[in-house]
This record gives C-alpha cells, sequence and structure tokens, in this order.
C-alpha cells in the first residue's frame, strides 16, 4: 500500500487551533463510527447480537457529544472542526460496506482497533484535559472481545470464512491506512504545532506501529494478516 508523503512541517498554527483540528478528526470518527455500527446492527443474525452492536453504536454518538462539547468550548464550531476530514473519513466507510455480519464485526474489529491506536498516537501530542478526553473515547475491551469472539464462532462454523475474512481485513487495514496517511499528511502542521518547533513528527513510524499493532490482532482471532 502507498502512503502520501507528508509536506515539509509549518509551525505557524496556534497551538489552540491544532487542538480543535485534532479533535474535530476524533469526533468525526466517532459520529461516521455512530452511522456504521448503526446500519450494520440490521446484518445481525439475532436480536442479541443486533443489541449489543446499537449499544457499541450509542457509545460512539455518546463520545462524539463529549468532543463536540469540548470543541465549542475552545471557541470553534464542531462541524467546521470536523469539515476538512470528512472526504477521507466517509471514503474509507464508503469503500468497506460489509456485504455481512461475519464482515460488519471484522470492520468493527479492525476499524476499532486502528482507530484507537491512532488516538493514542494523538493523545500524546496533547496537553490536559484535551488528553485525557481522546483516552477516554477509547472503544471500551469488551466490543473488541465481542466483535473477536463472534469472529471466531464464523470461522469455527466454516473454516472456509476464514480466508474471506482475512481478504477482507487486509482491504479493511489497506484502506484505513491509506486515509489515515492523508490525515496525517494534512495535519503534519497541526501536529508539529502541538510537539513544538524543531520536533519531528515521525509518520513512517506511526504506521510501522500501527501495522504491527493490527498484525496481532489478526493473530488473536487466527485471521492471516
Amino acid at each position: 500500500m502507498s502512503v502520501p508523503t507528508p509536506s515539509e512541517p509549518t509551525t505557524d498554527i496556534p497551538p489552540t487551533h491544532a487542538v480543535v483540528d485534532l479533535l474535530g478528526l476524533v469526533a468525526l470518527g466517532e459520529l461516521l463510527a455512530f452511522e456504521r455500527m448503526a446500519a450494520d446492527a440490521r446484518l445481525a443474525p439475532d436480536l442479541r447480537r443486533r443489541a449489543a452492536l446499537g449499544e457499541m453504536a450509542a457509545a460512539e454518538i455518546g463520545n462524539y457529544r463529549r468532543l463536540a462539547a469540548r470543541i465549542a468550548a475552545l471557541g470553534a464550531l464542531p462541524d467546521d472542526a470536523m469539515a476538512r476530514y470528512v472526504t477521507p473519513l466517509q471514503a474509507y466507510h464508503d469503500s468497506t460496506e460489509p456485504r455481512d455480519w461475519a464482515e460488519a464485526v471484522t470492520k468493527a474489529y479492525v476499524g476499532d482497533g486502528i482507530t484507537d491506536d491512532f488516538l493514542r498516537e494523538i493523545a500524546g501530542a496533547l496537553a490536559e484535559p484535551d488528553r485525557r478526553l481522546v483516552l477516554d473515547v477509547l472503544h471500551e475491551s469488551r466490543y473488541a472481545d465481542f466483535a473477536a469472539t463472534e469472529i471466531r464462532i464464523a470461522v469455527e462454523a466454516d473454516p472456509r470464512v476464514a480466508d474471506r475474512l482475512s481478504m477482507w481485513a487486509r482491504r479493511l487495514v489497506g484502506e484505513a491506512l491509506s486515509q489515515a496517511g492523508r490525515v496525517a499528511s494534512a495535519d503534519r502542521g497541526a501536529l508539529t504545532a502541538l510537539t513544538g518547533p524543531g520536533e519531528q513528527v515521525d509518520v513512517p513510524g506511526l504506521f510501522r506501529r500501527l501495522t504491527a499493532a493490527h498484525t496481532a490482532r489478526m493473530a488473536a482471532v487466527g485471521l492471516n494478516n
């Protein structure tokens, strides 16, 4: 996969504006995740699973509200803070529509995992209380456990599903990292403003860490990376 080459960092972005930009990215991710999970819940084979994914969606919209409130407290409009990220994040979801329940839970498992890893990286560039806010909106482990269990059930029921889901997961991570690359390139100036003058943003290192964590998650559910 190819990751866009980041532009040269700039240092003329006021820190508060940089914080708003990054919180806008996180907020839009939560909003789109809510929409995706609410729609994917209809693919569930029974009401119990449908409710479980619905609960995950409800958590996403709750996180969005917290982030939007913080953006407003910093004197910005949430819509404005999110606007620049609509194209890359919406492109990811539009290009990765699941066809069935197994693909839906795999998307939740893969997508949420990469998102959480990316947010941890963002949080490291923030001061309090924004660092804590970003860390607080990470997905609860029970949601990852639920998705992982559903993947294992699908594979046990039909071992041939493992190959299909492995290919699906590779497509998901490729799309996610491609879009994240565009976001990282666009926000390199914001990250530099937060980390301080003269400090370099190690974008290649970021993607190596994201990829390594993804590989470990795939192995945990018996899928090939």
